[in-house]
C-alpha cells in the first residue's frame, strides 16, 4: 500500500516539463505554506521551496516560488508545517541492520515487558519453526519494570522456537531450544561468556559477553536469505525515511562481509534506493587487515559511486588488535600505523572506534605521525564515540582536521555511565566545547544493536541530556541550541561524506532532500521532540515516504 501511495504521489509531484519553453526556468514542483528551516549561513526561514531536476531551484516566499511555476508544475501545500533538510546519521550500521530487518524482532520503543513479549509472539507467528531474534537496540531501563525479561517470560511467549535476545553487546539470553541448536549448555558456554546469577547464586538465564565473543556466536545463527536481505533493506530504509532520514554514513561492522552488500548493490543498480549511503570497509581478518583492504579496493577508489551510494574509505575497526585497546604495545601501534599510512597515501577517509579519552593521545600520536608524511586534513579522518573527550583532545583533533562522529549512547547507557563517571558526566559528550573549538561534528546513533535508530530521540537527548530512564546527565554548558543540534544532524554529518556543498541545507543548487514534519521541531516542548515523524520525505526531488495528508488514498 505504501509503495502504491508513493508511486502515485511521485506522479503528482514530479510532473514532466516538456511544455516549458527552453528560455524559461520553471519548477517541476513547488512546496508552499511551510515553515522552511534552510540552515543556510544566515539561518533564514522561508515559506516555500521550488524543485527542478532533483535539486533546489529556489527557496523563498510563497509568491516568489509560485512565480516559478508553469503549466506543468505541481503544487503541494504543506499546511503550515515545519520543513527541515533531510537528516543524515553520521554513524549508523544501516547496511547490516537492513539485512535482517524483515526477520528480526525489534524492541525499540517498547515501554513494558508485556509489550516486548507480545512482539516476540508476533515474530514467532510470522516465522513458524524458525529462530526468533532480538539483536539489540533496547535496555531494561526503557521498560516500566526497570529490569530485563526473565527466561520464564520469554519461554512463555515463545515455547517452541529457539530465541536469541541480545542487550547491547554485553548480555545474552538463549532459550533451551536455542542452546540446543547451537550445541551449547550452561556448562559449555563459549570462551569469554559467563552465566549471570541472581543474589542466591542461581542462573538467571542470561549470560554476559564481550562484543567479539557475542559477534562470533551471532555468526553461527542461520542467516536470512537473499530475498530477506532485499526485503529487509527496502523496509528498513523506508522506516528511516519515515523518521526524516535521507542519508547515512555507514562504518561497516561485525558480522557483515563483502558478499552481504549484494542486496544494497542490487537496489542501487535498479535505482530503488530511498536513502543515500556512504559506506566504509570494516576489517574482518585479524592480522591481515592491510592485505584485506588492498584486495577489496583494487577497483574501488575513494569516492567511487554516485550521490546515492558511495565508497567512503575504511573503518571503524582499522586493525583488530587496536580495537578497544587502550594500551597497545609497540607492535600493535606499528601495524596500525602501516594501515593508516597506506590509507593516507591512497587518499582515503578513515574513521575509528575509540571510547576513552585517557588513551586518545596514543591514537592522536599515530595520526600526527602520519600527518607529518601525508596531510590528513583533506582526507577527513574521524573518531567515533569518545563521549568523554577532553578539551585537549578536541584541540589536537581540530589541529589535524580530524572530525568527531558523536552518538546518543548515553540515552540508553547514561545511567550506568554517569554512575561510573560521577560529576564528569555533566560534560559528556562535550558538544558545545567541540563546536566552540571548531571540530567538525556529525550526529548519529550507532544503531541498531546498541541504540535506537530514531534521530528524533537522539535530537531530544542532545537537547535535554536525559536517559531513557529519565536521569538528567549532561549540564547546560554542553547543551546545544535546537538549531545547533539540527545542524549536527544535517550539514555536520554531510561533512563526513564530503557532501556539505551538495546537501545538509536547503539552498539553490543543492540536492532536494527534505522532510515535512508532523510537529514544529523549533516550537514544541523538548520532551515531545522524540515523537516526531515525517509526513513527507523527499530525496533528490522524489518522495520516498508519504503519510496523510500527503499520501494519496
Amino acid at each position: 500500500m505504501i509503495r502504491a501511495c508513493l508511486a502515485a504521489l511521485a506522479a503528482v509531484l514530479v510532473g514532466g516539463c516538456a511544455s516549458v519553453q527552453p528560455a524559461a526556468v520553471q519548477a517541476d514542483w513547488v512546496l508552499t505554506n511551510a515553515k522552511v528551516a534552510t540552515l543556510d549561513a544566515g539561518s533564514h526561514m522561508a515559506q516555500a521551496i521550488a524543485v527542478r531536476e532533483g535539486r533546489i531551484l529556489a527557496v523563498g516566499s510563497d509568491a516568489d516560488m509560485l512565480a516559478l511555476a508553469g503549466p506543468a508544475t505541481r503544487r503541494v501545500d504543506a499546511g503550515g508545517r515545519t520543513v527541515i533538510p533531510g537528516l543524515i546519521d553520521s554513524h549508523m550500521h544501516a547496511v547490516r541492520a537492513a539485512l535482517s530487518y524483515s526477520t528480526e524482532v525489534n524492541w525499540i520503543g517498547a515501554h513494558t515487558i508485556p509489550e516486548a513479549m507480545q512482539r516476540l509472539r508476533e515474530g514467532a507467528r510470522a516465522r513458524p519453526g524458525q529462530w526468533v531474534v532480538v539483536a539489540g537496540g533496547w535496555t531494561e531501563l526503557q521498560f516500566a519494570e526497570k529490569r530485563k525479561p526473565t527466561l520464564a517470560e520469554v519461554m512463555a511467549a515463545v515455547p517452541d522456537q529457539p530465541v536469541w535476545v541480545q542487550m547491547f553487546y554485553s548480555h545474552l539470553l538463549l532459550t533451551p531450544k536455542a542452546q540446543e541448536a547451537l550445541a551449547l549448555s550452561n556448562a559449555s558456554l563459549p570462551a569469554g561468556m559467563a552465566l549471570e546469577r541472581d543474589a542466591a547464586g542461581a542462573p538467571t538465564g542470561w549470560a554476559t559477553a564481550s562484543i567479539v565473543n557475542m559477534s562470533a556466536l551471532f555468526d553461527k545463527l542461520p542467516r536470512p536469505t537473499y530475498q530477506d536481505n532485499v526485503a529487509g533493506t527496502r523496509q528498513f530504509f523506508t522506516e528511516l525515511n519515515r523518521l526524516a532520514l535521507t542519508g547515512v554514513v555507514d562504518p561497516g561492522g561485525f558480522s557483515i562481509y563483502p558478499s552481504q552488500y549484494a542486496a544494497l548493490l542490487q537496489l542501487w543498480r535498479e535505482r530503488q534506493l530511498t536513502l543515500r549511503v556512504a559506506y566504509s570497509l570494516f576489517a574482518q581478518k585479524p592480522g591481515a587487515e592491510l592485505a584485506e583492504y588492498r584486495d577489496l579496493t583494487q577497483m574501488l577508489p575513494m569516492g567511487f559511486g554516485d550521490d546515492m551510494l558511495r565508497f567512503n574509505g575504511i573503518g571503524e575497526r582499522i586493525t583488530i588488535a587496536m580495537y578497544n585497546n587502550n594500551q597497545p604495545d609497540a607492535a600493535t601501534r606499528e601495524k596500525f600505523l602501516e594501515v593508516a599510512r597506506w590509507a593516507a597515501h591512497e587518499h582515503m577517509a578513515l574513521t575509528i572506534h575509540w571510547q576513552e579519552d585517557a588513551s586518545a593521545p596514543v591514537l592522536l600520536d599515530l595520526f600526527e605521525q602520519v600527518n607529518r608524511e601525508t596531510p590528513i586534513a583533506p582526507l577527513r579522518w574521524s573518531i567515533a564515540h569518545l563521549d568523554n573527550a577532553s578539551p585537549a583532545t578536541l584541540a589536537r583533533m581540530k589541529a589535524l582536521g580530524v572530525g568527531w562522529t558523536m552518538q546518543d549512547a548515553m540515552y540508553l547507557s547514561g545511567d550506568r555511565i554517569a554512575a561510573q563517571a560521577g560529576p564528569a558526566a555533566a560534560h559528556m559528550p562535550p558538544l558545545v566545547t567541540a563546536l566552540r573549538l571548531g571540530v567538525p561534528v556529525g550526529a548519529g546513533t550507532d544503531a541498531h544493536r546498541v541504540a535506537s535508530y530514531n534521530p528524533f530521540v537522539a535530537l531530544q537527548w542532545m537537547l535535554d541530556g536525559r536517559t531513557v530512564g529519565g536521569r538528567a546527565t549532561r549540564g547546560a554548558e554542553e547543551t546545544p541550541t535546537r538549531e545547533q543540534a539540527l545542524r549536527l544532524y544535517t550539514l555536520g554529518s554531510a561533512w563526513f561524506s564530503f557532501d556539505e556543498r551538495k546537501r545538509g541545507s536547503l539552498e539553490p543548487g543543492k540536492l532536494a532532500d527534505f522532510a515535512v514534519l508532523d510537529r514544529d521541531f523549533f516550537g514544541v516542548p523538548v520532551a515531545e521532540i522524540g515523537g516526531t515523524v515525517s509526513l513527507l520525505t523527499v530525496v533528490g526531488g522524489k518522495p520516498v515516504y508519504a503519510a496523510a495528508p500527503f499520501a494519496l488514498q
